[in-house]
């Protein structure tokens, strides 16, 4: 899984929840612009609920803080660096997909696919890495 669609690869995530590596970066950039503790704090490991949980519900609620503490986002940068699975496909859907958990126009969102060109365990396809840029902004009332 990665920004909400299920790509076919003979690699899948380790992760405590379905390891949707964008859906878990994105929630850490709004949650960092916001100031407030990360995803790993908020939905521990540790914690049985979260095991398999679908990675949504961490961007929803990363979204729910983001408005309740008066905030909208401007726009969003996400950068996907891996071998595989190739993203331009699928990237409008992924686009779509973080746009509609967050309330934003796909407009708003930026998403692009690098690689390692086969330098370390990212470029031998043994990670994901993603990084993202969050701008946020105080809503008008």
């Amino acid at each position: 899984m990665l920004g909400g669609v299920r790509f076919d690869h003979p690699v899948g995530p380790v992760g405590h929840s379905d390891g949707d590596a964008v859906y878990h970066a994105v929630t850490d950039a709004i949650l960092g612009a916001l100031g407030l503790p990360d995803i790993g704090q908020l939905f521990p490991d540790n914690d049985p609920r979260w095991d398999g949980q679908d990675s949504r519900i961490f961007l929803e609620e990363a979204a729910r803080r983001m408005a309740e503490a008066g905030y909208a986002l401007g726009n969003l940068d996400v950068t996907v660096i891996c071998e595989r699975p190739k993203l331009s496909p699928r990237k409008g859907e992924m686009i779509a997909n973080i746009a509609s958990l967050i309330g934003v126009a796909p407009d708003q969102v930026n998403l692009k696919g690098k690689t390692h060109e086969k330098v370390d365990a990212v470029g031998e396809g043994r990670a994901v890495e993603v990084h993202v840029v969050a701008i946020l902004h105080r809503r008008l009332l």
